[in-house]
């Protein structure tokens, strides 16, 4: 237990990546372990994308930046040559809650295993626009998913931060 909780105490969102790219298969521990994130029912109704094609990663990187409103040039993804892209199933009660589970799971095997992490918003909005759609439809997912969200992966560009003290009083306890 003291591995995982030191892991989870020391994982920290990177917002600077070297730009070599990640071996895949280390790529493929940390799918795997989104693939075993606990989901409602067992259900298991999250699919994950894996984007190491750097002009589909510059393409998503251009429809991130309209969706939020930036201008050209600026990277959401921060550099990180790989991500994963979390969907959920569009008609599943629980899809977001689901779908954070594992992307919970995919930053802590990053982690583990030495990659740096981010979680970038803006996968929703990207997979309702007739892009995201003919997207999925390219790579025979032709189900409604509803993206949860991108999960930036690359090594760490500089000093790995550190965790902020937690701030007090947010544990009750009932007896």
């Amino acid at each position: 237990m003291d591995e995982v909780l030191n892991s989870i105490k020391t994982r920290r969102s990177i917002r600077k990546y070297k730009s070599d790219m990640i071996p895949q298969e280390i790529l493929d521990k940390i799918i795997e372990a989104g693939t075993y994130a606990a989901s409602a029912r067992g259900c298991q109704n999250t699919i994950i994308i894996q984007v190491t094609n750097k002009v589909l990663r510059d393409e998503i990187v251009k429809m991130n930046c309209k969706i939020g409103g930036w201008n050209d040039g600026f990277d959401p993804f921060y550099g990180a040559p790989a991500m994963l892209i979390v969907l959920a199933k569009k008609d599943w009660a629980n899809r977001v809650y689901d779908g954070s589970l594992v992307m919970g799971n995919l930053m802590l095997a990053a982690h583990e295993l030495g990659i740096g992490s981010c979680w970038i918003h803006r996968a929703k909005e990207e997979f309702e626009t007739e892009w995201g759609k003919q997207l999925l439809l390219s790579l025979g997912i032709d189900e409604e998913y509803e993206g949860i969200g991108h999960c930036a992966l690359g090594y760490v560009d500089g000093e790995y931060p550190t965790a902020p003290a937690r701030k007090e009083n947010r544990v009750f306890y009932v007896k």
